[in-house]
């Protein structure tokens, strides 16, 4: 990148998003976002949402007449103020979303910097990302666990309802028995369960390796969909070496898998609860029950595969939650002395 390729004067022309920009300011983005792709390898769903941040906030610096290799601490928090409010013309995004909206933002700067285009350095160092509200995860009971587990092994209609029901049946033991993310249970293959070790090795984010323990309860329901209902949905496909598989006998999606917890929840009559079940709610509440029968949160945080142990002690503080009301509701002197 050269300095002609910073920002100038002229008409804006409209961007793939509708949003229009200046001719500079087009040739900055595309010129990143080619950086992304070649340099990066990101994937298009990534780059479409890089390019609409980045389209927002080089349309709100053209409104200010601000040009993007120049801009300061101060001008660059004002557009992030913006965001929330809504002030830029475009929607108003919660925390979470503008935190998004500045990292792609960051990813800009950075490379204007490195490119010795900027003239103010990388500004976005001195920005702090919008604060995030913290979010405690809502696990189940133990008895609710069970109900959707029975609900998911309960056979529907249909010439292969069985073999669904053994295959949902073993999923769900799978996602709470192991506190497997989606994409670890659905990413499962033959070889990845050592029946006699009961053990699986789990490919977790940034294609981390674990090995966990699998329990009586997963082997047990894994072994009878493997034998009974595994081998008639892989005749439907060319073979593959997953454990989970679709109708069609090819790995099971994780929307697929999204869609088995969503019909056993359905099925299991849990609707009264403070938010709808998905496959993280089993990894939170295997989490959380573990806790609740004593586990460190050393071993938890080992076990789910978290890279720090901050996050594994959000589930210490469902835990303290549910022993407050334990407290509250059984001790005689508790609601006063509270």
């Amino acid at each position: 990148m050269t300095p002609d390729s910073a920002a100038s004067p002229g008409a804006a022309g409209p961007g793939t998003d509708g949003t229009r920009l200046r001719p500079g300011d087009r040739r900055i983005l595309e010129q990143y976002l080619s950086h992304l792709r070649i340099e990066r390898g990101l994937a298009a769903n990534t780059l479409a949402a890089y390019r609409r941040d980045i389209s927002r906030y080089l349309a709100d610096l053209a409104r200010r007449d601000i040009d993007p290799v120049a801009v300061g601490p101060q001008q660059l928090g004002a557009w992030l103020q913006d965001l929330r409010t809504g002030a830029d013309g475009g929607s108003v995004l919660s925390p979470g979303s503008a935190a998004r909206a500045l990292a792609a933002v960051r990813g800009l700067h950075a490379f204007l910097d490195a490119e010795r285009v900027s003239t103010t350095g990388d500004p976005s160092r001195l920005v702090p990302a919008p604060a995030m509200p913290r979010r405690l995860p809502h696990p189940l009971t133990v008895e609710q666990v069970e109900a959707l587990i029975e609900a998911a092994g309960r056979p529907g209609t249909g010439r292969d309802a069985t073999e669904r029901a053994l295959r949902d049946r073993a999923l769900l033991e799978i996602l709470y028995g192991l506190g497997a993310r989606i994409s670890e249970a659905t990413g499962l293959d033959i070889d990845d369960v050592d029946v006699q070790e009961r053990a699986a090795v789990l490919r977790g984010k940034g294609d981390k390796h674990r090995v966990v323990p699998v329990g009586r309860f997963a082997l047990d329901a894994l072994e009878a969909y493997l034998t009974r209902a595994r081998p008639g949905l892989a005749a439907r496909g060319r073979g593959t070496a997953a454990i989970f598989l679709g109708s069609r006998g090819t790995r099971l999606s994780r929307q697929g898998a999204w869609q088995v917890v969503q019909r056993a929840a359905a099925d299991a009559e849990l609707s009264d609860l403070p938010e709808p079940i998905s496959p993280h709610t089993l990894r939170h509440s295997y989490a959380t029950h573990l806790l609740h029968g004593g586990a460190d949160v050393r071993s938890v945080q080992e076990l789910l595969g978290h890279a720090s142990v901050t996050t594994t002690q959000l589930y210490t503080q469902v835990t303290v939650d549910s022993l407050r009301e334990i407290h509250a509701g059984a001790h005689p002197r508790a609601r006063r002395g509270a």
